[in-house]
């Protein structure tokens, strides 16, 4: 209970008004996963890990092997970027950095850059719905991209009791509901994309614990949903595991 009310503290929320359900995730499998990779974007297709990197000059899109872990295909970010987010759509990718507003449209099957496009603000996290791409941005506020245009078509503000929640980060769109990693914390919430408000929270404390990385920055961020096997994973940065959980209970 402790540890909880310090998570909610982070999220600027009162712990006596802390109503929604929290989970603790059930583990099903354990896969390996590269300990230099600083997570920012994970998604599964065709039984492929597609993977996005940070920093500058080590930002790159990755093609991997679901067990074992090893890139396959690679393309590096350029370097004057911070690499963020990906989302499949399509035969493609789309992925953004951090700073600057720079989109890029990458060929899913060869990772060759086919087109770029442009937004403002922050990019975070994104996933998809079957008719929207969605970022985040850091802020409260989810975006829904046009797929055609990536322009915005609609905004979700996100309330967690009530209040807004920020620094919502990594998504994955799963069951009806988006899943996102809240930065620096060990929760992902649980959003419903028609009115914004987290239905229940995961608790991934005692897989951050397992993971045992200490390195800076080393926090929980990184949801893929298999559509194909309806399989769940999460993982961190730099964390060596990828673990496999239990979808969470329909709310």
């Amino acid at each position: 209970m402790r540890r909880l009310l310090r998570l909610l503290s982070l999220l600027f929320v009162s712990p006596a008004t802390a109503a929604v359900p929290v989970e603790q995730p059930r583990v099903l499998h354990i896969y390996p996963h590269d300990t230099s990779a600083f997570t920012e974007g994970l998604l599964i297709r065709d039984g492929w890990l597609y993977e996005s990197t940070g920093f500058e000059k080590h930002s790159f899109i990755q093609k991997k092997s679901l067990a074992t872990g090893k890139t396959v295909q690679s393309i590096a970010i350029p370097p004057e970027y911070f690499g963020e987010g990906i989302v499949d759509w399509g035969d493609t990718l789309r992925s953004f950095v951090w700073h600057g507003g720079q989109g890029y449209v990458w060929d899913l099957k060869t990772l060759r850059q086919t087109g770029t496009w442009t937004y403002t603000g922050e990019g975070w996290g994104m996933t998809r719905d079957d008719r929207n791409i969605i970022m985040s941005d850091g802020t409260p506020t989810l975006r829904f991209l046009d797929p055609k245009t990536m322009k915005v078509s609609r905004r979700l503000n996100v309330t967690l009791n009530g209040q807004p929640l920020a620094l919502i980060n990594e998504l994955e769109y799963v069951h009806g509901e988006i899943l996102a990693n809240i930065w620096q914390t060990a929760l992902i919430a649980r959003i419903d994309p028609k009115s914004g408000r987290v239905k229940g929270l995961i608790d991934v404390q005692a897989l951050w614990d397992k993971a045992g990385t200490t390195a800076d920055g080393a926090v929980p961020n990184g949801i893929a949903y298999d559509r194909k096997t309806n399989r769940l994973y999460v993982t961190g940065k730099y964390w060596p595991y990828l673990f496999e959980i239990a979808l969470p209970a329909a709310r």
